[in-house]
């Protein structure tokens, strides 16, 4: 009977253990300093709010409460009280409307002023004006030849030329400048070129390989061997829900945009994982920087320390190989290199 009674309590523990280990891993934990109530102000986001009440800020959705006085929770407003309250066990954030200036006729709320769930002016030009292409595609791209007279620098409201032929037959195109080609540090595969616009632009007419087009809205000054490109009609995203990466997925950081080498804080970051991956806008990865090479004092040999979490990105665009981040949090610098892991 003995015998039996540890068999079965060795079976329990085998079965138990990992259920309960992966529940101990769920587990949300809320700030020991977290206020019983936060008053929204202007500057504020999602993400800001949550990190006030919770030690994993991007977990927010799980406890923003969906009730009437908050259908959505992107439409939080500069005055509004977040207070936290416990149902059935668990935390949940909920929202009392703030003190709003009355008048004599129906008031509507602009839905600019509505809170964010992140800093959308950190990523406003990238969701907008960059986006990362195949080197084939790029390289099949027709590139411009020259402006009107000759020029070789062009803005809104003047006439150029381009030479090759069009992606695709539309009206609409848009002129990139490829300002950097992404290769995998791992594998050395071309993940594709970075392109920046340079100007809207539509298609006056074709002759043979020749293009003419007018430049409708210049944001660079537009230049010779630029390329056209059909122009990005995908709706912009500004609505983020965050979420854990897919899990074991990990990458690596391929440039901080903007930067040289280093980043912080609210800059954004190049990924070598994409939609083929299975990357979404929304998920959030743990940022590790590399460990440092040292030499042994004793046996004189270089010795790799092993990476420390360093930060905490949340991704907001992908392309089919390469993604972009947003730095959300950092306690060290963030460096081409550092890896990405589960948050």
């Amino acid at each position: 009977m003995k015998k039996f009674l540890c068999a079965l309590a060795a079976v329990w523990l085998l079965v138990s253990t990992p259920a309960h280990a992966n529940a101990r891993k769920d587990v949300l934990q809320l700030r020991e300093d977290r206020p019983q109530e936060y008053v929204v102000v202007k500057g504020d986001t999602l993400w800001d709010i949550s990190a006030r009440f919770l030690e994993s800020p991007w977990r927010w959705p799980e406890v923003w409460d969906m009730n009437v006085e908050i259908h959505n929770p992107h439409l939080i407003y500069p005055g509004d009280i977040i207070y936290l309250v416990w149902e059935n066990g668990k935390p949940k954030l909920k929202v009392r409307r703030g003190m709003r200036k009355l008048s004599p006729t129906a008031r509507a709320e602009p839905l600019d002023r509505a809170i964010p769930a992140i800093p959308l002016k950190d990523i406003l030009s990238f969701l907008e004006e960059t986006r990362v292409i195949d080197r084939e595609r790029f390289e099949q791209a027709p590139y411009v030849l020259a402006g009107k007279n000759q020029r070789l620098i062009a803005g809104a409201g003047d006439r150029i030329y381009a030479r090759g032929e069009l992606l695709e037959e539309l009206p609409r195109q848009a002129v990139y400048r490829a300002t950097n080609e992404y290769v995998d540090p791992d594998t050395e595969e071309a993940l594709g070129y970075e392109l920046t616009k340079v100007s809207d632009v539509t298609v006056i007419a074709e002759n043979d390989d020749v293009i003419s087009l007018n430049v409708n809205r210049s944001i660079l000054e537009t230049r010779t061997l630029d390329r056209v490109i059909p122009a990005d009609e995908e709706r912009i995203q500004s609505v983020f829900y965050p979420k854990p990466s897919p899990e074991a997925l990990t990458g690596k950081i391929l440039s901080v945009l903007g930067a040289v080498n280093d980043g912080g804080q609210f800059d954004v970051v190049a990924l070598n994982r994409g939609v083929r991956e299975g990357m979404e806008a929304g998920h959030v990865f743990a940022i590790y920087r590399t460990g440092e090479t040292v030499v042994d004092p004793v046996t004189k040999e270089k010795i790799s320390l092993p990476a420390e979490r360093s930060g905490v990105l949340m991704v907001f665009k992908t392309f089919e190989k390469v993604s972009y981040g947003l730095v959300m949090m950092s306690t060290n610098v963030v460096s081409v290199g550092d890896e990405i892991r589960e948050p």
